[in-house]
């Protein structure tokens, strides 16, 4: 499939608004490294959330001829906020030519997170999510006529366009994102989800993110994307992610959670390494980070309670762990973890089902 399979040629307007949600996602094998709109340099698989989420309010109406395009307002929290707009306006501009109605309206974004904005839970992804979401509504106003199939995959596809990653956050309660040769039905251009594959175990997998920081990161991931371009060991990163979802794929389809613990941690230290080895070379994770990640180690070697780590781009430490062990487990962040969350802070969060239309 190419990408002029997306475009829909439309000039009409209309007035109205929608409100969409889209959770953040946590990937297992990583995406670090891409080419030119937003093409992954390596397959991807990740987690949908649930509690993580964006919600938007995307309110339009015809556009007087003289206000040139793109032409939004956007509020988060219910106030300005300045600092997004450059983003948002490269978003809108990147997916014209698939929605070309857009360029004949003005737009109000009103736009809110359930947990803190670029401190290493993909804000961006469900950002993004979210609204392309209430684009892909405003096209099927005009089109009534699109399946629902259609609707999904065109939002992953507008999505990725915004953020990589938040093609993933389309669909629950796993994806991947990226051609390889163990999913045929994978694509460069939009997620696809696991869910038929994918074992019960893994279906309510629970994922307590322990927040180190809340606060913006050093490096944004589209600088630490960039870095990989000449990045040393780029190539031999490219092909072992490859290798890890050929690993992943009969782990996810077993329940195999011993196997599932070993390839998550090394992927999440693999994505740090790559960070820490490239040119300028920087560090995300902070010493509370690595003093969680040694407390898990021990703790899962005392109680032989399956419980391990991944970690985004940032400080933060995602706990994933099967559902029937969630008492021992928050009982433990409590009595020990906590201490090394900012505030005290921590979101407890599972596996979830992607965008949901409010």
């Amino acid at each position: 499939m190419k990408a002029n399979h997306f475009i829909f040629n439309s000039k009409e307007s209309i007035s109205g608004n929608t409100t969409w949600t889209a959770p953040s996602n946590i990937a297992l094998v990583k995406y670090w490294g891409k080419s030119a709109n937003q093409i992954p340099k390596n397959p991807s698989i990740s987690f949908t959330l649930s509690e993580c989420i964006t919600k938007t309010t995307l309110s339009f109406k015809p556009k007087q001829a003289a206000i040139p395009f793109p032409s939004f307002e956007l509020y988060f929290d219910d106030a300005p906020k300045p600092e997004f707009d450059p983003k948002v306006h490269a978003f809108f501009k990147q997916i014209e030519i698939f929605v070309p109605f857009i360029k004949h309206h003005e737009f109000k974004i009103s736009t809110s997170n359930s947990f803190p904005h670029s401190s290493g839970i993909a804000s961006s992804a469900s950002g993004m999510a979210a609204l392309a979401a209430c684009i892909m509504e405003m096209e099927r106003q005009l089109n009534p006529k699109i399946t629902n199939a259609y609707f999904y995959q065109k939002t992953s596809f507008l999505a990725r366009l915004g953020s990589g990653s938040a093609s993933r956050s389309i669909h629950g309660k796993a994806t991947v994102w990226g051609t390889n040769t163990c999913y045929e039905d994978a694509s460069n251009l939009f997620a696809i989800p696991l869910d038929d594959t994918l074992h019960g175990t893994f279906k309510n997998y629970c994922d307590t993110i322990l927040i180190v920081d809340e606060g913006s990161k050093q490096v944004s991931s589209s600088k630490g994307h960039q870095l990989m371009q000449n990045h040393p060991f780029a190539e031999q990163r490219f092909e072992q992610a490859h290798q890890n979802i050929q690993k992943l794929k009969p782990i996810l389809e077993n329940g195999e959670v011993d196997d599932f613990m070993v390839l998550v941690e090394s992927e999440a230290l693999t994505l740090h390494a790559m960070m820490m080895a490239s040119n300028p070379y920087f560090i995300l994770m902070q010493p509370n980070t690595l003093e969680i990640i040694k407390r898990i180690w021990s703790f899962r070697k005392d109680t032989q309670i399956p419980v391990c780590f991944t970690l985004d781009a940032g400080a933060n430490v995602h706990l994933l762990y099967p559902e029937n062990v969630a008492v021992s487990v928050k009982n433990w962040v409590d009595s020990e973890l906590t201490a090394f969350c900012q505030n005290h802070k921590f979101i407890t969060d599972k596996v979830g089902d992607g965008i949901k239309m409010v």
